[in-house]
């Protein structure tokens, strides 16, 4: 591992634009100055004109599938499309096969990572109703969060006892994420709507199934019984508007103990795009109103919601196009996350550095990742180079994700990432990797 210097590239950083060069040397930022003139001779220049130099993406929310449900997904595959897109860190949920609800499953995947994963991680522990000793194990350096589904659970992932809630809540200083849908009432709106139509239920009324109210009666919920008990809580995948007027903007995100995230199909997709995508953009929570993308982009861009995530969560093509009960939910983003928002970026919907600030800064602040998020010196270089005159279409051929298909199929993006770079290594260099160098544990600044 040498020394690089990235020449000419337009910085962002911390809420400003400026042409700099950045050092670096080993895993670690050195130096980031307008003009750096002090380096070994045997220096890897590269240079960026033209570029934008970005802090690497932190995806707080990914599902990469292993161990168990590896015919989708698998760590490899996934981190090696994340990195292509931008992404240099991720933190991934429990709900694989077996499910990470003890310390030793949880240990298990850190294992796999170790020796596959091409960009930077951490796992979430699963709660259930019944391991609050296991879960009260979990160590907060090594441990991204405490992850809860209160709706749209696998296996027995769903913490439906509201005692044990309340004890989950009040016992752990870790950060808890949560899934927050009332399963009651999807339930009960599921049933009357297969009254009418069987089984072949439209894939329009998804966000009717899964409705605002079964999304707002359970983040309502999970935010009172925080205040309660005053756990530090994050809220995964807000989807209506109603839920926006739940967080605040009054007080700065490092004095926040109820935080929030926004994903990118949420921010792209409404409830008018089921008629051409149909299966391809059944999430759960559900893509919802037009009225609904509005108010997350009005909360995000007022600082209520406090990350961009991508949920990643890959399907193969079969198990999306069935019939609505069958069909699964979620979708693969994390090549294509950075890209969406720069086209975003382009259509004057948020700025630049605010992107940056959502989708690289926040999630490392919110998390407490240690010397991540930011391009200065004594980080981990973990850049990306952003050519935002470089068009490209997304397709069969050049998507990465081992399912093969993204919901993004024939979108041409203005933007192409370059360049990334994971603890100072060059991964992804203009459509080849680095297939010799694995990313790092993230490790988190707590007591």
């Amino acid at each position: 591992m040498g020394t690089i210097l990235i020449k000419n590239a337009k910085v962002v950083n911390e809420g400003r634009i400026a042409q700099q060069e950045v050092l670096i040397q080993g895993e670690k930022i050195v130096a980031v100055e307008s003009k750096i003139t002090n380096f070994p001779l045997e220096t890897k220049i590269i240079d960026g004109t033209g570029k934008y130099l970005l802090p690497g993406v932190i995806d707080d929310q990914v599902h990469f599938r292993e161990p168990g449900l590896t015919h989708k997904a698998d760590i490899e595959t996934e981190s090696r499309a994340a990195v292509a897109g931008g992404i240099t860190s991720f933190i991934e949920m429990p709900n694989t096969v077996p499910q990470a609800t003890t310390q030793e499953l949880l240990e298990d995947k850190f294992k796999i990572a170790a020796k596959s994963s091409y960009a930077n991680y951490s796992f979430m522990f699963g709660g259930t109703n019944d391991n609050l000793e296991e879960l009260l194990k979990t160590d907060p350096k090594n441990v991204a969060a405490i992850k809860l589904f209160l709706g749209s659970s696998t296996g027995n992932m769903l913490v439906d006892n509201e005692a044990v809630l309340e004890q989950i809540f009040s016992s752990t200083k870790m950060l808890i994420a949560v899934h927050c849908e009332d399963e009651t009432t999807i339930k009960n709106n599921l049933a009357m709507t297969k009254l009418i139509h069987g089984e072949d239920i439209p894939m329009e009324l998804h966000p009717q199934i899964r409705s605002e109210e079964a999304c707002y009666l359970s983040s309502s919920k999970a935010i009172k019984l925080a205040k309660k008990t005053g756990a530090r809580l994050h809220v995964f995948h807000l989807s209506t508007a109603k839920e926006t007027n739940l967080f605040t903007n009054k007080i700065p995100l490092e004095e926040k103990q109820i935080t929030a995230e926004v994903c990118i199909h949420h921010l792209w997709f409404d409830d008018r795009d089921y008629a051409k995508k149909g299966a391809l953009i059944k999430w759960n929570p559900a893509v919802k109103t037009k009225e609904d993308k509005e108010a997350l982009w009005k909360a995000l861009l007022d600082d209520r919601l406090d990350v961009i995530a991508t949920d990643h969560a890959p399907h193969t093509l079969d198990e999306k196009l069935q019939v609505y009960t069958k069909s699964a939910s979620g979708g693969p983003l994390v090549q294509h996350a950075l890209l969406a928002m720069l086209a975003a970026v382009d259509q004057g919907k948020i700025t630049l550095e605010k992107m940056v600030e959502k989708m690289c800064h926040n999630p490392a602040k919110i998390f407490k990742i240690e010397d991540r998020g930011f391009i200065q010196p004594g980080y981990f270089a973990d850049l990306v180079l952003v050519d935002t005159h470089k068009p490209q279409t997304v397709t069969k051929e050049n998507i990465l994700y081992k399912c093969g298909w993204s919901p993004f199929e024939g979108t041409t993006f203005n933007a192409t990432v370059t360049q990334t770079f994971v603890n100072g290594n060059l991964i992804y260099d203009q459509g080849k990797f680095n297939d010799q160098i694995k990313g790092k544990r993230l490790i988190f600044n707590r007591v």
